[in-house]
């Protein structure tokens, strides 16, 4: 999509569409995040593809390095929360859970997630003086619209195709595949060898930790480590801190993909016996991995942004921190108030 100006086309579709708010191209960056994210699912293909686009735009038009590098890496974490997601996916496999439900449950979250970075980024255009990007026209928006049209299908199909029982969620990535390699081969010609090694590389680390998972379920270690927690505590508030501060541990140091098909078969049990339900379990997980993907030593977003950006690493994590703010007050919101996310999927599901 980057490299065939798909990434140009959705930025310019979401720049007329609300650029004319105060701190115009900051909003921009957000909502280009959400419309992408119904295409990529994925943090690293957001902050990658329409990093480069997104914070040259904001140089050019006066804003600071920092705040440019640090808003971007913070929507690109809205990706694998708004379906369709990836890490959602692989969750969903690896819980035995509805993919069609958590699709639903993270709808509302993603929307939450949006709305608290462009409060941010009025308070920001506020003290620092940032300017709206342009006036608010129907004919840009439809010209815009016209050319973004075709990828912002992709998400159409999968979410309606699902929620109106048309396929099953795995027939709606078949479906998904087959329209995107439809617009990738013959209408823009961009899909290469690497498109196919990236994949294959995702199922081998998908396919490695589903064995490690089975060694530890066959060995009952996520048995003993149910007993021994529970046995520690059963105040269901401080269990799911100390579940919060253990994905926060592992997830600074191992890949996403890994990280949720190691850690799922451990920590699902603890959840599901005090009362949490999986699918509402899924989205706080997932969330509270894509912030580790905003903190070093192994925080990828950080790390691609610094590449994209020409910026030093150490100032891309100094510039990220305050944006965390509104993200971590999102994730707090989502574990102690189950509604906000399982609000969606008991209409949906009933």
């Amino acid at each position: 999509m980057n490299t065939g100006g798909i990434t140009n086309q959705i930025s310019a579709f979401a720049r007329s569409l609300i650029g004319w708010m105060p701190g115009g191209l900051g909003h921009v960056n957000i909502g280009a995040s959400v419309i992408f994210a119904g295409m990529s699912g994925a943090t690293v293909a957001d902050a990658g593809g329409l990093g480069n686009v997104e914070i040259k735009a904001m140089k050019d038009a006066g804003y600071d390095t920092d705040f440019s590098v640090g808003i971007t890496a913070a929507s690109s974490t809205i990706g694998p929360i708004i379906p369709p997601s990836l890490p959602l996916v692989i969750y969903g496999v690896m819980a035995d859970t509805s993919i069609g439900q958590l699709f639903a449950a993270g709808l509302i979250p993603s929307l939450l997630m949006a709305f608290s970075l462009m409060i941010m980024v009025s308070w920001y255009a506020k003290i620092r003086k940032y300017p709206k990007d342009d006036h608010f026209s129907f004919s840009v928006l439809w010209a815009t619209f016209k050319r973004a049209c075709l990828p912002l299908m992709t998400p159409v199909i999968i979410v309606g195709g699902i929620s109106t029982g048309i396929f099953t969620p795995t027939e709606a990535a078949v479906a998904a595949v087959a329209y995107s390699m439809l617009l990738g081969i013959l209408v823009y010609r961009t899909l290469s060898q690497e498109t196919i090694e990236t994949t294959a590389s995702i199922l081998m680390i998908v396919a490695a930790s589903t064995i490690f998972a089975w060694i530890l379920t066959t060995n009952q270690f996520a048995t003993f480590f149910s007993e021994q927690l529970l046995s520690f505590t059963d105040n269901r508030v401080l269990i799911i801190l100390i579940i919060t501060l253990m994905v926060l541990i592992i997830g600074c140091f191992m890949e996403t993909i890994a990280a949720i098909t190691i850690l799922v078969p451990v920590l699902l049990p603890v959840a599901v016996q005090i009362g949490i339900d999986p699918v509402h379990f899924g989205i706080i997980l997932i969330l509270n991995l894509m912030l580790r993907l905003l903190t070093p030593p192994v925080g990828m977003v950080l790390y691609v942004l610094a590449k994209v950006s020409d910026t030093p690493f150490e100032r891309c994590v100094i510039a990220t921190a305050p944006f965390l703010i509104p993200l971590v007050a999102v994730l707090m919101l989502l574990t102690f108030i189950p509604s906000i996310s399982m609000s969606l999927p008991t209409l949906i599901y009933p």
